[in-house]
């Protein structure tokens, strides 16, 4: 296993286009591009005898791969949106689509030197690198909206800074509306569907991601929240060099999350166990909970038998009201009371009233193999596939059914993702984990 100083993430160095003009070129050489295959593909159906349907041509391999590649290279709200819309949930995606799409959960295109040193300039004055006794000027990683690079203060710190690309801010907007625009042209939004909250949240919550310095508190907060317990670390936030486009951090070696899956049967089970606990308690007793479900935001210190805790951009307040619920869904669940399940779930807003029967059936069943598994006494074995292919079924059933378009309410989706994402991971780690025992507390 390779550790955080030495990994290298697997991308190229592209200038990010900052301004209005430059994106909105590369989305209209991006659909240019898209249409001429459409065409062409078309044509060829058409001499073939066949009439094609205009989502058939639009998400072919070649569309799709066009398509990851530029938001790829645009980076910033663009690449998120695509990150959001491919995730691995066979909700949205046909799967024979998602291993291409799997481009934009890799590393994304990082600056180029010149670029880098005028964003460093921007924030902290000419002479800044004087405050340094090195500055690796190639990133450590690079994700949709920045990139994190290693460096040493002359006072002796070790830092990881995370460096925004230039322009993101400004362009949040207009690249949700645009790559909003070609999802519904692909026809991949049931008529009906209500989508105008999620976009405008969407944008909420990537303006919010985009100020460093809101993360670098929040960051702080983790660790006072977290403050003396060895099972877990959080980096410490570095005020002198923080700006709203640049954090400043403690440097954390580890492992990603994911490499532990080759670690021993009992390593694997006390890192799920710590995860899941730890989303109960930003649940339940922090009311403060990290959304985003990357694999990414987590790490491992083997030296120190502790996980690590990264990127705290999408954290977000949990409404008590909304802990309760949940609190109340689960007890229902596992006490396998279906009438409170669905009272709970209609609380929460899973479905409401003018939701189809059916519909909201299949909502329940989901619900449903999660909760069957966690009565059985005893360590949960998330190596099991059949739950986990059985709620992708259900999941990739219900997105196709063009007549379902209810949306639930935001925080809902957002924590539902989060819980989600723990759940994958303990899969990804092949954990036992009695999960029961863990929830017992909080339910009480």
């Amino acid at each position: 296993m390779t550790d955080q100083s030495t990994r290298r993430p697997t991308s190229r160095a592209f200038a990010v286009p900052s301004g209005r003009a430059a994106r909105l070129s590369h989305f209209g050489s991006m659909a240019t591009g898209i249409a001429g295959n459409m065409a062409f593909n078309g044509m060829r159906e058409l001499a073939q005898g066949r009439r094609p349907a205009l989502k058939d041509l639009l998400l072919t391999p070649s569309n799709v791969s066009r398509f990851a590649d530029q938001l790829a290279r645009m980076r910033g709200a663009a690449m998120k949106m695509g990150q959001l819309i491919s995730m691995d949930t066979g909700d949205v995606l046909p799967p024979e689509l998602a291993a291409i799409m799997a481009r934009l959960r890799e590393n994304a295109d990082h600056m180029p030197p010149r670029q880098l040193k005028r964003v460093l300039t921007d924030n902290w004055g000419e002479g800044w690198l004087k405050q340094f006794r090195r500055f690796d000027v190639h990133p450590i990683a690079a994700a949709s909206i920045g990139q994190v690079h290693r460096a040493e203060t002359r006072d002796g710190r070790d830092l990881a800074i995370k460096i925004q690309y230039p322009g993101v801010r400004r362009s949040i907007d207009s690249d949700v509306d645009n790559v909003v625009s070609m999802v519904r042209m692909a026809g991949l939004v049931p008529e009906g569907m209500e989508i105008a909250p999620l976009v405008a949240e969407a944008k909420r919550q990537l303006h919010a991601e985009s100020d460093y310095q809101r993360e670098g508190a929040y960051l702080a907060r983790f660790a006072g929240l977290l403050e003396g317990e060895a099972d877990y670390l959080v980096p410490e936030m570095q005020g002198d060099l923080t700006t709203s486009d640049i954090l400043s951090m403690s440097f954390m070696p580890g492992v990603p999350i994911e490499d532990m899956a080759t670690a021993d049967q009992a390593t694997r089970d006390r890192i799920a166990g710590l995860l899941i606990r730890l989303v109960l308690r930003e649940v339940f007793e922090f009311g403060l909970i990290q959304s985003d479900p990357n694999f990414a935001n987590y790490r491992y210190d083997r030296a120190r038998d502790a996980v690590v805790l990264l990127d705290f951009g999408a954290a977000m307040e949990v409404d008590p009201v909304m802990a309760e619920r949940y609190r109340g869904l689960m007890k229902a669940g596992l006490d396998g009371d279906d009438a409170a399940v669905r009272r709970m779930a209609l609380e929460i807003g899973f479905f409401d009233d003018a939701t189809r029967e059916d519909h909201q059936r299949a909502v329940l069943e989901m619900m449903e193999i999660v909760f069957a598994s966690l009565r059985v006494p005893g360590p949960y074995d998330f190596s099991d596939t059949e739950a986990v292919e059985r709620l992708r079924d259900a999941g990739m059933s219900m997105g196709q059914d063009r007549e379902f378009n209810h949306i639930p309410p935001v925080a809902t989706l957002f924590l539902h993702r989060k819980l989600a994402g723990v759940y994958l991971l303990a899969h990804r780690l092949r954990a036992r984990t009695d999960v029961r025992a863990l929830l017992d507390p909080f339910l009480a």
